[in-house]
């Protein structure tokens, strides 16, 4: 992803960045339209904002936090697109509130169906701010990349725990309120009424591989870049991915 100097910050979006960059160019040849509209709710600072602005299409960035957007604006201001991102506060839940239903060609919801009250509804509510035709890019955390890692870390009852609860949990203090399988975001882009297309596991190598290999070892980045382009779409790989990465189309 252009968007980021540190590789093994790369090495955590590469994938998610090149599915996203096709789906872009695949609406764009769709709708004859060199220039979409993008919904990103939840899209922060602008990570995946920006890049995708770089392309030249605009983008709404909808976030709960205003330090968030203040650092989105300082952002795009410095990549030289701020007159095609607009910042909006606003969360999930209330998205219909502040964007238009029905008025974007791509919605991006990376990280968010996690943290929010009711999963079903986030979902719901990007899927209504489509177009027909549109693509939702939903990205969310996965439940077996976390047990794996706890289990590697030596935490043995927190891996079981969090295979045994609903919203796979290690335990009180775990920061993530909810993850997800494979099937079950699947199922929320369906019952959202999408057709569910392509499923990416993400981060199923970078978060296991020691950073120092990562660092040192000439080459070391690129072959682990393309480990992970090579797992992603394997299903074997998805239930061992730290997230996973789903894209629906509005019929």
């Amino acid at each position: 992803m252009s968007d980021t100097s540190r590789p093994r910050a790369s090495l955590r979006t590469a994938v998610v960045w090149e599915v996203l960059k096709e789906a872009l160019d695949r609406r764009v040849k769709a709708t004859g339209r060199d220039v979409l509209d993008v919904l990103d709710t939840g899209g922060g600072t602008g990570m995946f904002a920006v890049p995708i602005a770089r392309l030249g299409h605009r983008v709404t960035v909808v976030d709960p936090s205003p330090n968030a957007l203040f650092g989105l604006e300082r952002r795009v201001a410095e990549a030289g697109v701020a007159d095609r991102v607009r910042g909006v506060q606003g969360d999930a839940q209330g998205l219909l509130d502040v964007v238009e239903r029905e008025a974007y060609d791509v919605v991006v919801c990376h990280g968010v169906l996690e943290y929010v009250d009711d999963a079903a509804e986030g979902a719901a509510n990007a899927v209504a701010a489509l177009r027909p035709g549109g693509t939702l890019s939903l990205l969310a955390a996965g439940l077996g990349g976390a047990v794996l890692a706890r289990a590697l870390a030596g935490h043995f009852t927190e891996a079981r725990a969090a295979l045994g609860d609903p919203a796979g949990r290690w335990g009180a203090g775990d920061p993530v309120p909810r993850r997800f399988t494979a099937d079950q975001l699947a199922d929320l882009v369906a019952g959202a009424g999408l057709e569910v297309g392509a499923v990416h596991g993400v981060r199923v190598f970078a978060d296991l591989v020691p950073g120092v290999l990562v660092d040192t070892e000439p080459g070391a980045v690129e072959a682990l870049m393309r480990l992970e382009e090579a797992a992603a779409e394997l299903p074997a790989f998805h239930a061992i991915a730290t997230q996973l990465h789903v894209l629906g189309e509005k019929r």
